[in-house]
């Protein structure tokens, strides 16, 4: 079993819930413009590191006539996104060995994964399995901002478990975000590896609570997902390095970043207005076989 990334790097609530909050339906339309894929046609998708299966699940919503396989490495995912998500074929695989014979999809997609993956292995296999006239869309996050309410500040003891986090951790050997490449250089290397009509768009997503444009249930996702990260970010620790905290000191920290974040919903159903938001910024590039 692999579960390297969904320990180390991103838990599974962090990827799924963010996911599902940055492609929700309401920013459906900005995607698919960008996206440029023919919904009258009967697609094959395949999505390249679909994590837990947010966006894979999106796209079985948003092409409803498409045929959607998802592929990730880490076995946790992809439990996790058979148990969660419907009419979507989730599989254990890698990247650069894609389980599929030549020609097999009409589109490929990966979302903030090229920059893990070493570019010719990344974009060689995706231009095996696209058949001709194929779709590659890499989408790779560019910019954030970040916009933190009060209430959601670190406490004095929250801040000496992060203090003693960095004594201890251990730096991460797997290769992560190893080959990065500019806004320039993403289109450039998609031309280098074969893909023709190689085009670039970006896409702003802000999740703001307080915007009236979100439902309140909504808005308490958004929190929520905040919650689950930080969450996320403590368990990895103490996985991590099990010797270094004691349970009472893991507890409090679960204790101290549930109730801030109950503080921050509590505001919001008060009407207390925070404008606390996440933008991110993504960038699509979209060539063609």
């Amino acid at each position: 079993m692999n579960n390297f990334w969904s320990a180390n790097v991103q838990g599974i609530n962090t990827l799924y819930y963010s996911r599902k909050l940055r492609f929700d339906d309401m920013f459906k339309e900005q995607y698919k413009s960008v996206f440029r894929l023919d919904e009258n046609k009967k697609m094959k998708i395949l999505e390249i590191g679909c994590g837990p299966g947010a966006l894979a699940s999106a796209f079985h919503r948003w092409y409803p006539g498409a045929e959607i396989t998802g592929i990730d490495r880490d076995t946790l995912f992809i439990t996790f996104a058979k148990e969660h998500e419907n009419n979507v074929d989730f599989l254990e695989g890698d990247a650069t060995a894609l389980p599929f014979a030549d020609e097999t999809f009409d589109a490929t997609v990966s979302n903030t994964v090229c920059e893990h993956i070493e570019p010719e292995a990344f974009f060689r296999e995706q231009y095996r399995v696209l058949k001709p006239g194929g779709v590659c869309l890499v989408l790779s996050t560019k910019k954030s901002i970040n916009v933190t309410p009060e209430c959601l500040g670190e406490s004095e003891a929250e801040k000496r478990f992060w203090e003693k986090a960095q004594k201890c951790t251990t730096p991460c050997e797997y290769p992560v975000c190893r080959y990065p490449m500019s806004e320039a250089e993403l289109p450039t290397a998609m031309e280098k590896y074969g893909f023709g009509a190689v085009s670039a768009a970006y896409t702003a997503i802000a999740l703001t609570p307080d915007d009236p444009a979100f439902s309140p249930q909504k808005a308490h996702e958004i929190i929520d997902s905040q919650r689950y990260s930080s969450l996320d970010s403590v368990n990895r620790v103490l996985r991590g390095s099990p010797d270094f905290f004691t349970k009472a000191e893991a507890q409090e920290m679960n204790r101290l970043i549930n109730a801030k974040f109950d503080r921050r919903i509590s505001q919001y159903d008060r009407g207390e207005k925070q404008w606390d938001t996440e933008v991110t910024l993504t960038m699509t590039v979209r060539g063609v076989k």
